[in-house]
């Protein structure tokens, strides 16, 4: 069946429970996890142009101190229950080209994703990680619902 699982997090609880659901998976399949955070670009500048330096490094420091923890925090889980795990952190860039790109490196079989279940508008207007993955990925896509 599937032997290595690819699981994007974001540290946000539906995604904690995806991770938790994806490890059971693992174990009862006897697969690998590859654990994956993607730290989203600053998309905004502030007035003051001085500040905008200090801002961005500041940004992008936060960004990786909070994907070590999150995917540290996968890696306590998973040893705890025996499953092997591999941990990614992505310094920028769209989360879902991310995840497509990180299961084909890294030769996952599955993605199993967290899913916020957006609709109408505010779907449209911020797009859909999972929509996108779904919509490019090569392999299967498991998606757990909010």
């Amino acid at each position: 069946m599937y032997r290595h699982i690819l699981v994007p997090t974001d540290g946000s609880e539906l995604s904690a429970a995806a991770v938790d659901q994806t490890l059971e998976l693992a174990r009862t399949l006897g697969a690998k996890v590859t654990a994956l955070t993607v730290a989203e670009p600053l998309h905004f500048l502030p007035v003051t142009p001085g500040a905008t330096v200090n801002l961005r490094a500041e940004y992008e420091k936060q960004l990786r101190e909070d994907g070590v923890r999150i995917l540290g925090a996968v890696e306590a889980k998973a040893a705890a229950a025996g499953i092997p795990v591999e941990t990614v952190q992505v310094a920028a860039g769209d989360a879902w080209q991310a995840i497509i790109d990180t299961a084909e490196k890294h030769g996952c079989d599955l993605i199993a994703m967290a899913s916020h279940g957006r609709r109408g508008v505010s779907a449209f207007l911020m797009g859909s990680v999972t929509t996108k993955v779904l919509s490019h990925a090569k392999v299967p896509v498991l998606v757990y619902r909010s």
